[in-house]
């Protein structure tokens, strides 16, 4: 394939991908050590209290982590479909996962005008493919086919599972952070602050620290949450325009969802990042387009039709 920078190769384009997104993984370790590291330091807890907060945290994301994929199916309100009810539909499916020598994910419509889709799951043996019924009315059937090989490209590449991953660890996040700031509002921190008295400036300063990270925290693990969702869809694409061997019509899809003016109402912005083409199209601005879920439609359709 040929960009404006010069020659692009798809195998390049996914091997890029698969680098920054262990980088951003890493990146999310880094935050969360040193965010527990922060409020140890700042708030001064017991050992005893920082293991059963360990261990709590660990079964909160066991839980969200098995819990995801039930939690999102019945969010989007969709209703799992066989081949004798949506025959072109599951029949693609069906013929790209023996090209793409995986397992048959669980099918589902969501009865949404708006076209669009995802698949979500923790593997390829536990995935689902959702798609709008706006999707199956209003693309041709090679669009549609282009669609579904990228939702599968996502679960072939366990996209699935490092963005359920992502979340999982977003939401650690944001638990860590919330009680931090509970505990500064109890007052935990300063009774031992009095005690050590000849160290009690330090420990203000580390107080302020621990505070200062359970405010910021969130908010850069919502970037790199999004920074790795980008990532994922320019491989879904690339990988995607492999299975299908018809890059241009996964442009085509692309851009005639893009262009829909029909929201999706099943939508919301715990969900988006899933969706091929991101479904918030209410607000556009620059804070926007930095917590975006999605790179720009534009720019994924010229590194396809560069294929």
């Amino acid at each position: 394939m040929t960009g404006r920078a010069g020659p692009i190769l798809v195998y390049d384009r996914i091997s890029a991908n698969k680098r920054e997104t262990w980088f951003l993984l890493i990146a999310f370790v880094v935050l969360l050590g040193g965010l527990v590291s922060a409020i140890v330091l700042g708030l001064g807890l017991p050992v005893g209290a920082i293991g059963i907060a360990g261990i709590v945290i660990i079964l909160y994301a066991l839980f969200s982590y098995f819990a995801s994929t039930s939690v999102v199916l019945s969010i989007s309100g969709a209703h799992e479909v066989t081949k004798e009810e949506e025959w072109e539909f599951v029949r693609r499916v069906e013929n790209l996962c023996i090209g793409a020598g995986l397992p048959m994910p669980r099918t589902w419509v969501l009865e949404d005008s708006a076209p669009n889709a995802f698949a979500t799951g923790r593997d390829p043996a536990h995935s689902h493919v959702v798609v709008t019924r706006g999707l199956l009315d209003k693309l041709e059937p090679i669009e549609l086919e282009g669609v579904l090989a990228h939702e599968l490209s996502h679960i072939g590449n366990y996209d699935i599972r490092v963005m359920t991953i992502v979340t999982v660890l977003v939401g650690v996040v944001v638990l860590i952070s919330d009680l931090t700031l509970r505990f500064t509002v109890m007052g935990a921190g300063s009774r031992r602050s009095n005690r050590d008295k000849g160290g009690g400036g330090v420990q203000l300063i580390l107080l302020a620290i621990a505070i200062l990270g359970a405010i910021l925290a969130p908010i850069v693990a919502q970037v790199l949450r999004f920074a790795v969702s980008r990532r994922r869809e320019y491989l879904a694409d690339a990988s995607g325009a492999l299975l299908c061997r018809n890059p241009e019509a996964l442009a085509r899809a692309l851009e005639k969802i893009s262009a829909d003016p029909e929201p999706l109402e099943a939508a919301n912005k715990a969900t988006a990042h899933l969706y091929i083409s991101n479904p918030l199209k209410e607000h556009s601005s620059f804070l926007n387009n930095l917590f975006s879920t999605h790179p720009d439609i534009e720019d994924r359709v010229r590194v396809l039709r560069s294929m």
